[in-house]
């Protein structure tokens, strides 16, 4: 029998935000960077920009169903999911909100994909999907788990306890070809040095051609490791401009390793659709994450 296990738990709470973190179990740590619970009560109505990362993203709600869509822009139609699973992306995520949202946020490696997923992250890229559609009847055992717990304690063991099942599953089926070493001590270079690395040195690293480490880290993660480690920069710069006490951009673009501000907004705008300055007023959630 599986015991819960020991951690730490974190909890940020004011007026308007609780935010609980946790680790996952030792043997999901491969596979599940970490897990966050969240109530956010009190905000307007909006719309929250969910920018991209290193990770894939997995949101369980507990309370309404989630609005999202792919892109701010607001070209992409909006869906409405109890639990969503998404890829890498190459831009940001619009989440509509009534000011109130309460749920879990998983976070996979890419690298993790295979194993709990049952498929390369490359699948799942610029994505969103029902959760029970990658997972089956554990994706619908799971987000009933969830909002059935009445403590965020009881919601992380739960995870832990059906990750792990869904790990043994793809294990134990027909199992899918291993992620190759070399494209992932290519996303470990390229997350250690925070994407402030050339694509050409990764890969004379591993005795590839620059090209053929683009197509089998295409393969694997769904995006090119250039973009990627476009991506790594501004997440860095994301959690800089979201800090308690904000940087200057110029200070930003700097600490990231853009060339100039005017680097930083071009890549901003890109990603999220908004220049720094516009995301900074119209981010009714921002500081809370």
């Amino acid at each position: 029998m599986l015991r819960p296990p020991v951690r730490t738990l974190k909890s940020v709470e004011d007026h308007r935000a609780t935010r609980v973190d946790a680790r996952p179990a030792p043997a999901l740590r491969r596979y599940v960077g970490s897990y966050i619970g969240f109530d956010l009560r009190g905000f307007p109505a909006g719309v929250h920009c969910g920018p991209p990362g290193r990770v894939l993203t997995a949101v369980i709600s507990l309370s309404d169903p989630l609005e999202v869509a792919t892109g701010v822009d607001g070209g992409a139609p909006v869906t409405r999911f109890g639990g969503v699973a998404g890829g890498l992306m190459s831009r940001s995520v619009a989440i509509h909100h009534d000011g109130h949202q309460r749920g879990v946020q998983v976070s996979l490696t890419p690298l993790g994909a295979r194993a709990v997923y049952g498929m390369p992250a490359s699948a799942l890229a610029d994505r969103l999907v029902p959760l029970d559609e990658l997972l089956g009847a554990l994706g619908v055992e799971l987000v009933d788990r969830l909002r059935a717990a009445t403590t965020w304690a009881a919601r992380f063991a739960a995870l832990d306890e059906l990750l792990l099942r869904a790990v043994g599953r793809s294990a134990g089926g027909e199992r899918l070809p291993r992620v190759r070493p070399e494209v992932a001590e290519a996303w470990r270079s390229l997350v250690a040095a925070r994407g402030r690395v050339q694509v050409s040195a990764v890969a004379a690293e591993l005795g590839w051609s620059r090209r053929y480490l683009t197509e089998r880290f295409r393969d694997e993660v769904g995006l090119s490791p250039k973009t990627f480690a476009r991506v790594l920069r501004f997440e860095y710069a994301h959690e800089l401009a979201t800090a308690h006490t904000p940087l200057p951009w110029a200070d930003v673009a700097a600490l990231s390793g853009y060339a100039d501000q005017a680097h930083l907004v071009r890549d901003w705008g890109e990603f999220t659709g908004r220049s720094p300055t516009a995301w900074r007023r119209g981010e009714v959630l921002l500081g809370t994450g």
